[in-house]
């Protein structure tokens, strides 16, 4: 016999519990179904768990009123019920997705064992798992190669070095972070991980990942470059997952289709999050998923208004250092790289290693990098997300200079 619930929440990230404590607090029932053992935790701070400066629990989220513990297998859409690893059926009225996304992991020679795992000393960098059991293995003078070297990779290598690992990154395309930085801020990125002993190698890609007795050794490069490896850490980035969504006949394309309303298509399943590509977007951030989390709560509690229009997202990290120096904040948003015709300002600083540069098109704020002190982030963004247009009672540096009362 199953169990009747008017709206289930499949995933207990930050969308997923977002959802179900914002239908809670509208009178809505809502039962969040998480697989991890943990309670739901904040994964943008995993990093800061491995390099010690905070306990897990502290990271952990306000729990919603109703979770079960459960690995769903597979959505009978017909019946409106869910499968389960462990459990008789769950029925649903109202299903919503927000399963996340898995890290992705490259096709390197011997990344996997015979038995499909990971080598013991490789880890992925998602979970609060994979974040415990980097933990454990870290100490002072362990060598760790960190393949990818984005958001994730920057992050779990400054991670590493805080906690006295000596660290080597490797990074395929030419500069770090390139898809959020442009080339000076990268560099400054790039200063920050060496000050902190990072050995960082752009445009190298990893080839093999070499093993011994079931454990890495070490990392080939493809220019045959050998790296001795205690850890690797395989931060290439996260990919949206969809399996259920694509067992159940759903329309997936990168992401779970998503219509304004964040519905399937099914009128009876929707998605948020990580999971969800809206209007060609698969955002893969915090801010994004949030706001769906709010918009379709107050959809599903019965506001026939509400509507998701997308997100203007700026991606914002804060990298600390070791001892007493301080610690290493940057922001980015919108489109960095200016077209001809464009106005772009800069102001650097190297001594204080400071950066703020912006790029506006015609009257309009389209694009920003800030790296050292953000002081004149909040009213940047403000500009930006309004896309209005900016007073003209004063020089375009005043953008930079003043911080709007933020």
């Amino acid at each position: 016999m199953t169990s009747t619930t008017r709206v289930v929440v499949i995933g207990a990230g930050l969308a997923g519990v977002r959802l179900a404590r914002r239908l809670g607090e509208l009178g809505t029932p809502a039962l969040l179904v998480g697989e991890e053992e943990h309670p739901p935790y904040n994964r943008v701070l995993l990093a800061e768990v491995l390099a010690g400066r905070y306990a897990p629990e502290v990271i952990a989220l306000p729990p919603p009123d109703g979770l079960l513990r459960a690995r769903i297998t597979g959505i009978d859409r017909a019946a409106r019920t869910l499968t389960r690893a462990d459990g008789p059926p769950l029925a649903y009225d109202t299903l919503v997705l927000a399963t996340g996304s898995n890290p992705v992991l490259p096709p390197l020679r011997g990344l996997f064992t015979a038995g499909g795992r990971l080598p013991e000393g490789v880890h992925a960098f998602r979970t609060l798992d994979d974040c415990l059991g980097l933990a454990k293995a870290v100490r002072p003078g362990v060598r760790a190669v960190v393949v990818g070297g984005g958001l994730l990779g920057v992050s779990a290598a400054r991670a590493l070095a805080v906690r006295g690992a000596q660290v080597v990154l490797a990074q395929q395309s030419e500069r770090l972070m390139e898809r959020q930085l442009d080339p000076d801020a990268s560099r400054l990125v790039l200063r920050h991980l060496t000050d902190l002993g990072v050995e960082v190698h752009t445009e190298c890609r990893v080839r093999d990942v070499a093993c011994a007795a079931g454990a890495v050794r070490s990392v080939e490069l493809a220019d045959g470059y050998t790296l001795d490896a205690d850890l690797v850490v395989v931060a290439c980035g996260v990919r949206p997952r969809t399996g259920l969504a694509e067992q159940a006949g759903l329309a997936v394309h990168r992401g779970v289709l998503v219509d304004d309303a964040l519905r399937t298509s099914d009128p009876h399943i929707h998605a948020v999050g990580d999971c969800a590509q809206h209007d060609g977007t698969v955002y893969g951030l915090a801010a994004p998923a949030l706001e769906q989390a709010d918009v379709l709560a107050r959809l599903l509690a019965g506001d026939p208004d509400a509507r998701y229009r997308g997100t203007r997202s700026l991606t914002r990290l804060t990298l600390t250092g070791t001892g007493t120096g301080s610690p290493f904040d940057l922001a980015a948003f919108g489109d960095p790289d200016p077209l001809p015709g464009d106005d772009v300002v800069r102001l650097a600083d190297a001594t204080r290693g400071t950066y703020r540069k912006v790029v506006v098109r015609g009257e309009r704020l389209v694009g920003g990098v800030l790296v050292g002190e953000l002081g004149t982030v909040g009213a940047l963004a403000r500009a930006w997300e309004g896309a209005e247009p900016l007073p003209g009672d004063g020089p375009l540096l005043h953008l930079l200079t003043h911080d709007g009362g933020s």
